[in-house]
């Protein structure tokens, strides 16, 4: 049987799969730099005769990998960025690998190993089966900043998949059917004039005046923008010295809301605060576009397949040395603050998980109505193929994400079992979706109803490339 080639070709290369993870790991390439990870997945897939395009949508660690032929085509995305600053050993106290380096916080060196191994045994199981299909495996670069698939999608890198699988390292095992905010990321660049502060500063157009009274425009705005919606903002740069007036000064701005239209009227109205800035302190300003990305657009029967995988995989089972790393790593908060976090989350169930250090169920797919306060760029996928997200534990329960303590299990065993029941997961959902066309029928027919009359616009600029200078923020 196709699943079970599948499921035998990941019980022999789980060392291996492990491997490549962990690999990643050590590696901790940031956003658009993550040459020798992408390097390091291509190789395994090309040794496995899978035709690769390295270097796709203008980012030269974004790749292609496809082995099979005709219809269906299933897509499973890759992604293997890490976060600057979070450099940490795989043991439960703080102590960075290398002080100030990248580290894998939000265990993308899983999600690209994971996501591997899912679309190898799917090669397995078409060779050794016959199956008619293809497996496409997207390697998605710079996810934490929100390009990657952004610019694959809008270079049609999609437009040929039938359904694309994801999934992501979490606390929890289930699949996601909230929804996420779409979001512009996008600097201000302000020109003004320098002078000496003291000596003569009426002959200054001070460029750090027109940031700082946009910054307060844009904080009068939340007054009048929906209460899901977000703006954040930092100042990268802001001057040189005290004495002299800055001629030069950047605001770095992220819009976000529940609804792609949303952002963009919110986003033209940050951009007239700009110009307004401009006209109080006679400077002027040009931006930098980015990147842009939709919602997450979830689809419940593939959802709902994913949950069916899991459970006929059944869980892991934790070890004991596992539960004494994930009691350790928990002192690193308080009982109280680790109980809040964990009531706080969209977990599914979470009042049963108060007092558990690691999970050890599979939940059904969250509330469809619930939205993400973060983005992902996932989102964008999922309006131009139906698409659905798996979670599974790779973390101990209410521990924050994008921090030292996730980039300690991504390093270790608790966050091997979960990457390896990922691949488990994503194996049999991508078989059953090549062999059983009721499934597939479902999934596309919930995601035309859900899009009819839509037609995907790149919320990217015409001609934008991308950024590839921008480090992970």
């Amino acid at each position: 049987m196709p699943k079970k080639v599948a499921l035998d070709w990941l019980e022999r290369n789980e060392k291996r799969i492990v491997a490549v993870g962990d690999r990643i790991w050590e590696l901790a390439e940031v956003g658009l730099q993550e040459y020798q990870s992408s390097k390091l997945l291509t190789e395994e897939l090309r040794n496995a005769r899978f035709k690769v395009s390295l270097g796709v949508a203008g980012m030269p660690t974004a790749f292609v990998a496809s082995y099979g032929s005709g219809k269906p085509v299933i897509g499973i995305l890759a992604e293997y960025d890490a976060l600057p600053g979070i450099s940490q050993r795989a043991q439960p106290t703080h102590e960075p690998l290398k002080k100030g380096a990248p580290g894998h916080g939000c265990g993308h060196n899983l999600f690209g190993a994971g996501s591997t191994g899912a679309a190898l045994a799917i090669r397995e199981a078409i060779e050794k089966e016959n199956l008619q299909g293809t497996v496409k495996l997207f390697g998605c670069p710079a996810e934490e900043t929100l390009v990657g698939k952004v610019f694959m999608v809008r270079d049609g890198l999609f437009n040929d998949v039938d359904i694309t699988l994801s999934w992501h390292p979490s606390s929890y095992n289930s699949a996601w059917m909230s929804s996420s905010n779409a979001l512009n990321s996008v600097k201000f660049n302000f020109h003004g004039m320098s002078s000496h502060a003291a000596a003569d500063p009426e002959r200054g157009k001070s460029a750090l005046d027109a940031v700082e009274l946009m910054n307060v425009g844009a904080n009068y705005l939340r007054e009048h923008i929906s209460e899901k919606a977000r703006l954040h903002y930092v100042i990268p740069h802001g001057g040189g010295e005290p004495n002299v007036v800055p001629d030069y000064a950047q605001v770095w701005y992220y819009v976000r809301a529940p609804k792609r239209n949303e952002v963009e009227r919110i986003y033209n109205r940050v951009v007239n605060i700009a110009k307004g800035a401009c006209l109080m302190t006679d400077a002027t300003m040009d931006l930098d576009f980015l990147v842009g990305c939709y919602e997450m657009l979830p689809n419940r029967a593939l959802s709902d397949l994913m949950i069916r995988k899991m459970r006929e995989i059944g869980l892991m089972k934790w070890s004991e040395e596992e539960l004494r790393f994930a009691k350790k790593l928990a002192e690193s908060m308080t009982p109280e603050e680790r109980k809040d976090a964990i009531l706080k989350s969209r977990m599914p169930n979470k009042e049963e998980k108060v007092d558990k250090l690691l999970d050890d169920a599979i939940d059904d797919p969250e509330d469809e109505k619930e939205v993400m306060a973060g983005s992902t760029d996932v989102g964008d996928v999922s309006w131009v193929t139906p698409t659905a997200n798996l979670v599974t534990a790779t973390c101990v329960l209410g521990m924050p994400g994008h921090s030292w303590q996730e980039t300690a299990t991504s390093g270790m065993s608790i966050g091997h079992k979960g990457m390896i029941l990922a691949a488990k997961t994503l194996a049999l959902t991508g078989i059953e979706l090549l062999t059983n066309p009721d499934e597939l029928r479902k999934a596309r027919e919930e995601f035309e109803a859900k899009t009819k009359g839509f037609a995907y616009r790149s919320p990217l600029p015409p001609g934008k490339g991308p950024p590839l200078d921008q480090l992970a923020h």
